[in-house]
């Protein structure tokens, strides 16, 4: 699958570009510029517009084959002279123009009331124009501003309003490149996550899969399950993260039909990494006294709420349950070891709590739920 740029790749160019054309004083039509990852970029420019002292133009966003929502988006660099006589040392200031958002809340790469250009992009776009400044023996301050037109809107489909990023997308990447269907995006949406709910001040990580059992959590446990981080498959690493940043409880809400799956000790719940579900939930059937012909129903179910019917039918559900918990704790902790406290708690669309172990309580209490 063929590999894009990122959009901090896209921003830097344009930078490089408006600073060429703003000093020697003529358009041009591609730059080059080295992403951290060691691949040269060259992207074409467009919509030149130059003034007597700014020049603004755009890099076309290129996400590869990877469904990014920035796709084909224009990235803008605005940039002009600063007020300072040209009698001080080479120096770029970096500005967050229309489109692109600004921090609101803590635990970010960049600070509240920033714009939301991370390091990585600001190190580029800092290190390419001063190379132009230097060519041309330009003294003094240039202002940078990038501008994404339309990024309000493009922000309302990425992470940026949960995630407290207000007015427009971010300006990002480590590498220059964007990796199609990276997972490692996804891990790092998980870390900054985890990262602003410790920055706020949460005493224990509430992760889980996704939203599914929104209303169930805000019925049973007054608790806003949208409020949690959201590992998605990957149990492990969220609780490998929680511990780097700190945290010693993390509590574990989800539907049994992912969780299920770590009662066999698996980490990462994707379908294509796993699926013995009904395997997990039979053998559980078994270890509680159920007969043949029960666990045969369940390992036949479709669906999990269909084996925990079957549970129901034997009047095995309460050791059932209690027996997925037990392994379930024995799994997450012991993949935690003892950098942090795991708890879980597991529920099903149909039937409500399944399970809780040892600690979800109190750690539900702390989150600001109410157990009961």
């Amino acid at each position: 699958m063929r590999k894009g740029f990122t959009t901090g790749s896209c921003a830097a160019a344009a930078a490089k570009a408006a600073a060429v054309m703003l000093l020697r004083g003529n358009r041009m039509e591609s730059i080059g510029i080295d992403t951290p990852a060691g691949v040269r970029y060259k992207p074409a420019i467009e919509d030149i517009t130059i003034a007597e002292s700014s020049v603004r133009c755009a890099v076309r966003k290129d996400a590869g084959d990877d469904p990014d929502v920035t796709d084909g988006a224009l990235i803008y660099a605005t940039v002009s002279f600063a007020e300072d006589g040209g009698e001080k040392e080479e120096a770029v200031e970096i500005r967050g123009g229309s489109g692109v958002g600004v921090v609101t809340r803590p635990g970010l790469d960049q600070p509240v009331g920033n714009a939301a250009i991370n390091t990585v992009p600001r190190e580029m776009i800092t290190a390419e124009v001063k190379e132009v400044m230097e060519t041309f023996d330009h003294h003094g301050t240039l202002l940078v501003e990038i501008s994404v037109p339309g990024g309000e809107e493009l922000a309302a489909k990425t992470f940026n309003p949960r995630l407290g990023i207000e007015g427009g997308i971010s300006i990002i990447g480590t590498t220059g490149i964007v990796e199609p269907m990276s997972i490692r995006a996804i891990l790092e949406t998980i870390r900054v996550e985890i990262s602003q709910a410790k920055a706020m001040g949460a005493q224990v990580l509430v992760a889980s899969p996704g939203n599914y059992g929104l209303e169930f959590m805000r019925t049973r446990f007054s608790y806003d399950l949208d409020r949690a981080v959201k590992c998605s498959n990957f149990i492990g690493e969220t609780i490998d993260m929680a511990a780097d940043a700190g945290f010693r409880e993390m509590l574990l809400c989800g539907h049994m039909g992912k969780l299920v799956k770590v009662s066999g000790g698996i980490m990462n719940t994707h379908s294509r990494e796993a699926d013995c579900r009904m395997e997990l939930m039979a053998a559980s059937a078994i270890r509680c006294g159920a007969s043949r012909e029960t666990a045969a129903h369940i390992l036949e179910s479709v669906s999990t709420e269909e084996a925990y019917a079957c549970y129901l039918a034997e009047g095995i559900e309460k050791r059932c349950g209690d027996d997925l918990m037990d392994r379930i704790d024995l799994y997450l902790n012991r993949r935690a070891g003892d950098r942090l406290r795991v708890a879980c708690m597991m529920y099903a669309g149909r039937y409500g709590l399944i399970g809780a172990t040892p600690g979800a309580e109190e750690m539900l209490k702390k989150a600001g739920g109410v157990f009961r």
